[in-house]
């Protein structure tokens, strides 16, 4: 039978009692599906549901096949060798045992029918760039990179039917992240990815875009979703411009319709005053007169309501991914100004800069292969490291936007921490700036510990821009990892509107190209370098 995953009214919340799933639904089939969503969403629980990690409240899962799953940060044990990682070692003892002569029965119950594990474990690994990591070696020698795609080595050699990969090009470098696509663009199983990797899903079949609970599809690759997602938030603007037109319509006509019976009550005082009419006509007339006005005022009212539940289901229909608005003309960096300089620089681990000078709005990335020592160097500029030799001066104010995200306390709110980076601002004028964080009135109180990937990034790059004295150079390293695609258009928004230097430490293409660099440096074999883009 062909690879299938169903859910089917699934229910699912974590132990606090907060709600993830209810009555969830979702069919997929043979091919590859790209899950997107914002954070927070529940992509990576229903990944686990999927995979049996998670077990369900209540409702049923059924995966048709056997499921290799890839989760988001999971480590190896370093102490592993390789083809234990592979989960190939016990196949492999077998095999170099019965070419030793040891014909035990138990060495060819081991090898089963896979008698070239050792050849395709390796055209495996080849396959993924990991050509130099030999069957005997340790984990613990292989970067964090190669750590994935050797997991990803591993569930290619078990060859599942269905195959789930959470966030997977996350912490690989450019190299590494075209062998996955190239790996993920030959899979003839069932897969489904969750991934803001543009350039990944652009190789997908369809989209699976979760929100509220739940899953809309879309045919075709992240293109043709935007391009269908453009035209349906067209029509839905549309249909809110014209439910909030039937609204105006609507309470116009119930005024006219009150103005209207309430000239007819003054008439019926008035005749009664003036008794033009025998009382017993007057009586029945008012009588009459009410019945109508309470059917014209029901009437009325109840087309008021319907027209105020069609303009809330338009509203519900259009998208409110917020746009992060920046405005610190203090950040401006005049073009001849000098920002940085690096003088015969080697930070720890060896990376090596004869000389760097970084002068006005300069946007530069930092590219390289995993391992290479970009984040030493950003640490070192930033003064986190003292180097090992030479120099690194900073000319302006500057702030670092580390990956770990581990600038700001947990315990205190979104508020209060950006207030002790900027402690001549008044409450009003921090909740002001905030707000064009998105977070607005409640949500600036909120613990920093209880946010979202997301949120909390939003926070620390609030925390960074609105510091004193105002950052004129920004570093940034890996910032788009574990960020939905809202949040990295939210943050290519803000930064296309910072106006100071600006070090970028990616391996997200679109992303960096987004910014509009105009300088590319590349760090590879202890040496930084200065490329054309074409030769990233």
């Amino acid at each position: 039978m062909p690879a299938s995953l169903t859910c089917s009214q699934l229910t699912f919340a974590w132990p606090d009692g907060t709600p993830v799933f209810d009555g969830f639904q979702w069919v997929a089939g043979p091919g590859r599906t790209g899950l997107i969503g914002l954070n927070g969403a529940g992509k990576s629980t229903l990944l686990k549901l999927l995979a049996g990690e998670l077990t369900p409240a209540s409702g049923t899962v059924k995966v048709t096949g056997e499921v290799g799953y890839l989760p988001q940060d999971a480590a190896l044990d370093t102490t592993l060798r390789v083809d234990q990682a592979l989960g190939i070692e016990a196949a492999r003892t077998a095999l170099h045992a019965i070419e030793a002569g040891d014909t035990a029965e138990e060495h060819y119950t081991a090898v089963g029918d896979d008698w070239d594990v050792e050849e395709r474990a390796r055209a495996t690994l080849d396959a993924l760039g990991l050509e130099r990591i030999g069957l005997d070696r340790t984990v613990g020698e292989v970067s964090g990179g190669e750590s994935v795609m050797l997991r990803l080595a591993s569930l290619l050699l078990r060859r599942p039917d269905v195959l789930l990969l959470d966030e997977p090009t996350n912490n690989l470098d450019l190299r590494a992240r075209r062998r996955l696509y190239t790996a993920v663009e030959s899979w003839n199983g069932a897969l489904v990815v969750v991934s803001h990797d543009r350039e990944l899903l652009e190789r997908v079949d369809q989209i699976a875009d979760l929100r509220g609970g739940e899953v809309h599809w879309y045919g075709g690759n992240l293109s043709a979703y935007e391009e269908a997602l453009a035209v349906e938030q067209e029509a839905a603007e549309r249909m809110v411009r014209v439910a909030e037109a039937d609204m105006k319509r609507q309470k116009r006509e119930l005024a006219e319709a009150h103005e209207k019976l309430s000239r007819r009550v003054r008439y019926g005082k008035k005749m009664y005053d003036t008794k033009r009419e025998p009382r017993v006509v007057m009586n029945a007339r008012k009588r009459e007169a009410q019945v109508s006005a309470g059917k014209h005022r029901i009437m009325h009212t109840e087309r008021l309501a319907d027209a105020k539940e069609r303009l809330d289901e338009a509203v519900l229909a259009v998208r409110d991914d917020d746009v992060i608005r920046v405005d610190l003309p203090h950040t401006a960096v005049p073009p001849g100004r000098t920002v940085l300089t690096l003088e015969a620089l080697r930070s720890r681990y060896g990376a090596r800069v004869a000389a760097l000078t970084v002068r006005g709005p300069d946007r530069i990335a930092l590219v390289g292969p995993n391992g290479a020592g970009k984040s030493t160097l950003l640490r070192t500029i930033a003064g986190e490291i003292p180097p090992e030799e030479g120099e690194a001066c900073l000319h302006v104010p500057a702030r670092f936007l580390p990956q770990r995200l581990d600038v700001l306390d947990d315990e205190e709110s979104v508020a209060a921490n950006v207030a002790s980076f900027a402690p001549s601002a008044t409450d009003n004028a921090v909740r002001a700036r905030l707000a064009r964080f998105l977070f607005r009135g409640g949500r600036a109180d909120q613990l920093v510990g209880s946010l979202s990937g997301g949120e909390r990034f939003r926070a620390t790059l609030a925390a960074l821009m609105l510091a004193e004295p105002a950052p004129q150079l920004l570093m940034l390293d890996e910032p788009t990892n574990n960020l939905d695609m809202a949040s990295v258009r939210q943050l290519t928004t803000a930064l296309a509107s910072y106006q100071g230097a600006l070090i970028v430490a990616s391996h997200d293409m679109p992303f960096l190209r987004a910014l509009e660099i105009t300088r590319w440096l590349r760090l590879d074999d202890g040496v930084l370098r200065e490329v054309d883009v074409s030769l990233v």
